[in-house]
């Protein structure tokens, strides 16, 4: 396993959660129901799997390797720019969410949130891709690919989390919701 590897399986989630919230704005928008703890999932693999790991694993490790050639730095500075605006989306989502629980009508804008975040998603994970394809072709070395993928295996937190990430995905692909 090397650490772009284990990049392109994080992504094999989010492309799973991509198509949960696909699902859950589309079914907002047309007027049925979402429980809120449901919705409350979402946000919580966006913050603790989206934020707290994948993205930590490319900006605190990956990113400073490749930049370290002086290759690149362009995307990265790209990736780190669209990885800010994912999190003002999150946070977007969270507080419309809030507002919502609290008695106001805030259907729309969370809808609306969720939808620009599967849109960000998609493009930013496509994108990212065709970075990896690149960085592990004519970047890193396998020596490389390895110690980062040993970092990343390290933090033994990240293990856990991961696991309650992959059952909270697993719990909404099986929602009424989703299966209708």
């Amino acid at each position: 396993m090397s650490a772009t590897e284990t990049l392109r399986n994080d992504h094999k989630q989010i492309r799973r959660l991509e198509k949960i919230i696909v699902q859950c704005h589309t079914k907002l928008y047309a007027g049925q129901d979402i429980p809120f703890s449901d919705i409350d999932k979402i946000i919580i693999i966006i913050s603790e799997f989206l934020d707290a790991i994948h993205y930590a694993r490319e900006e605190n490790q990956y990113f400073p390797c490749i930049a370290s050639y002086d290759s690149m730095k362009k995307e990265i500075r790209a990736f780190m720019i669209e990885h800010e605006f994912g999190r003002r989306i999150a946070t977007s989502i969270s507080r419309h969410l809030q507002k919502w629980k609290d008695g106001e009508n805030e259907r729309e804008p969370v809808a609306r949130f969720l939808k620009a975040y599967a849109l960000y998603l998609n493009d930013h994970m496509t994108k990212e891709e065709q970075f990896f394809d690149i960085t592990e072709k004519q970047v890193l070395s396998q020596e490389e690919e390895k110690m980062m993928y040993e970092e990343f295996r390290a933090v033994t937190a990240v293990v856990t989390k991961l696991d309650d990430m992959i059952k909270s995905l697993d719990y909404l692909e099986q929602t009424p919701w989703m299966k209708n």
